[in-house]
């Protein structure tokens, strides 16, 4: 017998039904010389402190740091898992052979294998591997079953995480707790303060602006401006840092007619956006609509599950080269949904029709591609979306229309004048070919209020001028402040934990950051809630704000190991390398334990009375 062992009971029966296994039983499906079950995400995880030793089991400075001879796995402890895990193991025992049907991810390869290790398998492992959920793709998928072993660099890479994680946040986070969180009171627990490799350093970041923010003296600076044939032109000096310099400028102007030096006319063409990863999604949803990441996952999770949307755990926005000749299909496909009565996408979709959709090395580049290719549709037509789903879904169809779409032409004009010695200019913008702008037409549901203002002011159109004319003016001296920076937001975080706190807006050179981001795009989302559940950030608006709590342990960590991005970079890097056979995990693992060495050591010999309080 076939063993399919999947994550979860919903894409179990999905394969199930594919592969012919019909019958019901208790904990899998049977038929067709297959049996399918499922695990209902980690059943197993890594034993905790006191399952080593009895001396861990009491939170003690003398016993750090904790380091396992070797590290072992056990099941979560709850009855229901208990239950799955007895029917698995039974039919693992059993079997002449193992799919491994999990989430085709280093996460989704590490649950299944640790399952498959406690349920003690000994048969052959073969490995489905898929992108969408599709019938064709489960079909296509078991026609092209992997080995196991190809896998293994995968699952390597998994485990580090893990056990990397183990160490730092078990350690670190009794290191702290023990000796800066206060006493509590009788009858009461201490206040835990929880530290890890990725939750620290982006707090740190989240610290670090705030910080910024409230140390930040506005200065004011003023701005000289005029008004010719009912168009403002701005001063090319730029800022006049006193109210003298700039009153002596508009003097020197106001009885002065304007003149008109130069007009320059260029055009260019701006290129569609790319298609989805992760977290250009999550950033998407954020702003659009004001959703967490962790619901944008959970969203796009569900799509993925109802066979609508591929793959959703992925750092990439290319396809590979043999997806091209599925995407008019896939097309089709979208241009058949329906909503309320109407086909939303079909007048987008049709002016595709008829000759070679477009291809671009923006889109298809299998260089690009490992596990996984960008979120696209998969051209199955939806049946029932919650509403939220339904943006989303909008969402990653429109982007992958506009991919082949022409490049967005447009003329930029900038007139150039002069009056007295004061130089001015003002810049406008006209679309000539809107190109792949059509998709985010302005009664689009994926614009927002400030994609409205950007494309108002983007594609201001200047009057006629002509270099020579002249005229009367009226000059404005305006004073304004500096301006601090920003708050982070869920979007601009995860933007920043993607580049290693990095403020790349460049979608080019950002994509060459990915590698040294902080955590996976699909961790991420979950980094974000752990620090709302500590209590170390609270949301204030679409704001993150740091409480009291999240910034006295900020400042109390001097290590900065524990706190920098970058370094925490070049770690999630060094994991990466592990994935692709370039890194030993035993040196990413003996550089830990090096690491939270020197971390204790440091702690241990820190004799300032500080302390860190809990938020109220």
């Amino acid at each position: 017998m076939i063993v399919c062992i999947a994550e979860k009971p919903s894409v179990a029966r999905d394969i199930a039904h594919v592969i012919g296994a019909t019958k019901s039983m208790q904990g899998y499906m049977e038929g067709n010389g297959y049996q399918v079950t499922w695990t209902f995400g980690h059943l197993c995880t890594l034993k905790e402190p006191a399952d080593y030793t009895a001396q861990w089991q009491r939170w003690s400075l003398g016993s750090l740091p904790m380091i396992p001879p070797r590290f072992g796995i056990k099941l979560i402890d709850d009855d229901g898992i208990k239950k799955q895990f007895a029917v698995i193991e039974q039919l693992m025992q059993q079997a002449d052979e193992i799919i491994n049907c999990g989430d085709a991810g280093q996460e989704g390869e590490l649950i299944q294998r640790w399952v498959m290790q406690k349920a003690g398998a000994k048969c052959p492992v073969k490995r489905l591997w898929i992108s969408s959920m599709t019938d064709e793709a489960i079909r296509e998928g078991f026609a092209n079953l992997k080995a196991q072993e190809d896998y293994n660099p995968l699952y390597m890479a998994g485990l580090s995480r893990a056990i990397g994680d183990w160490i730092l946040g078990m350690n670190a986070t009794r290191l702290y707790t023990l000796k800066y969180a206060p006493q509590a009171p009788y009858g009461q627990k201490r206040q835990v303060l929880s530290i890890g490799r990725v939750q620290t350093p982006t707090l740190a970041m989240i610290v670090k602006r705030q910080k910024e923010i409230d140390n930040f003296k506005p200065e004011p600076y003023w701005v000289l401006a005029t008004v010719y044939r009912d168009t403002t032109f701005t001063a090319t000096k730029g800022r006049f840092t006193s109210q003298e310099e700039g009153e002596a400028a508009f003097q020197e102007i106001a009885d002065k007619p304007f003149e008109v030096t130069k007009v320059e006319k260029k055009k260019g063409a701006e290129q569609p956006p790319q298609l989805y990863d992760l977290t250009s999604l999550q950033v998407d949803c954020n702003r659009k609509f004001a959703l967490s990441a962790e619901t944008t996952l959970n969203l796009i999770q569900a799509l993925y599950e109802k066979k609508l949307t591929t793959y959703p755990r992925v750092d990439t926005q290319y396809l590979p080269d043999d997806v091209y000749a599925k995407c008019p299909q896939t097309l089709n496909g979208v241009y058949q949904v329906k909503e309320n009565g109407q086909l939303p996408y079909a007048d987008l979709i049709r002016p595709l029709g008829g000759k070679a959709l477009k291809k671009s090395k923006r889109v298809f580049d299998s260089s690009k591609v490992t596990d996984h290719h960008a979120i696209i549709p998969t051209g199955m037509v939806p049946r029932e979306l919650t509403d939220l789903e339904r943006k989303v879904y909008d969402l990653v169809c429109r982007r992958f229309i506009a991919v082949f779409y022409d490049d967005c032409k447009f003329s930029t004009t900038t007139v150039h004048g002069q009056a007295g010695d004061v130089e001015f200019k003002v810049s406008g913008k006209e679309i000539l070919e809107p190109g792949w702008r059509t998709v985010y037409a302005k009664d689009s549901k994926v614009q927002d209020e400030d994609d409205e203002k950007k494309n108002a002011d983007e594609e201001r159109t200047l009057p006629s001028f002509a270099k020579g004319e002249t005229g009367p003016h009226t000059p404005t001296l305006s004073e304004k402040q500096t301006q601090p920076p920003h708050y982070y937001n869920e979007a601009s975080l995860l933007r920043a934990m993607e580049t290693a706190g990095k403020l790349v807006e460049d979608e080019t050179l950002r994509a060459a950051m990915k590698e040294n981001g902080i955590g996976r795009p699909s961790s991420r989302a979950g980094i974000i809630e752990t620090l709302f559940k500590r209590q170390y950030i609270r949301r204030e608006k679409k704001r993150l704000v740091a409480t009291p709590t999240g910034i006295q342990l900020i400042d109390t960590i001097k290590e900065e190991l524990l706190k920098s991005p970058e370094l925490t970079g070049i770690w999630e890097k060094k994991l990466r390398d592990i994935e692709h056979k370039t890194y030993d995990p035993k040196e990413f693992i003996d550089g830990l334990k090096q690491q939270i060495q020197q971390i204790v050591t440091d702690v241990l010999s820190d004799n300032t009375p500080r302390s860190i309080a809990a938020t109220e």
